[in-house]
């Protein structure tokens, strides 16, 4: 009767043709250690990228389509979530062994070595060892990226709007003006009783404004922060 084939044991059998048995042990320590030499060098690259170039080659027919982006493109995601675009030297979390994978795989199957690798993560990731989705990317050249692999946690859905008043100088502004507006409103009955009129309102409105213009600039002078639309690009915390 025939007896079913183990495609395990046929594997073995074809390996041992090529490995003697007293070869074994050494071949298999021979595979790790190639595959944490190939770790350690994406590694490497990864903490000290770019290295010796900052445009790689794809081949056309193995790239991913969706994993395309302009820097006009990730620009504007930074800006609107208040997120960083920097190079991975200055990254400080950990990468999680996917991202190893792929960068492997695309260096095979693109027949290159990746360099410049890029990161977009919120500024906490470039001081801290947290995970907050990042996004890693290669450079393609032209303002083009290449997505490599995104993980972590999604970010909070109201990001955009919490971040929505520091995105630039106008939004600001905006953000001044509503709250000095709401609070002249909510403390108008406190301050006239039944007398206020326009005038009295408008003064009022106009010490809200001065005041929370004032301690938003102190706040943000003594902590060095800036608007999203010019330190997506900054490797500092402080203002540049």
């Amino acid at each position: 009767m025939l007896q079913t084939i183990d495609i395990q044991q046929q594997l073995i059998k074809e390996r041992n043709k090529r490995y003697k048995a007293v070869d074994v042990l050494k071949w298999v320590q021979e595979v790790f250690d190639d595959i944490d030499a190939t770790q350690k060098s994406v590694l490497e690259r990864l903490s000290q990228s770019p290295i010796q170039k900052t445009i790689n080659s794809f081949n056309i027919n193995e790239v991913d389509t969706d994993a395309i982006f302009h820097v006009s493109e990730i620009k504007k995601i930074c800006i609107n979530y208040r997120l960083r675009f920097l190079d991975t030297r200055y990254f400080k979390s950990d990468y999680p062994k996917e991202v190893i994978s792929k960068i492997k795989v695309l260096e095979e199957n693109h027949a290159t070595t990746l360099d410049g690798f890029k990161i977009i993560a919120p500024s906490k990731l470039f001081e801290l060892n947290e995970a907050d989705d990042p996004l890693l990317f290669a450079p393609m050249g032209n303002g083009y990226y290449y997505l490599i692999h995104k993980w972590g946690k999604d970010l909070h859905p109201l990001r955009k709007l919490k971040y929505w008043s520091v995105k630039n100088v106008e939004n600001l502004g905006v953000a001044i003006f509503a709250i000095s507006f709401l609070l002249t409103i909510i403390t108008k009955d406190f301050f006239f009783n039944d007398e206020a009129n326009f005038g009295y309102l408008f003064m009022l409105f106009l010490f809200y404004v001065k005041g929370v213009m004032g301690m938003i600039f102190f706040l943000g002078a003594s902590s060095g922060k800036n608007f999203s639309e010019y330190c997506w690009l900054s490797k500092y915390n402080k203002i540049s």
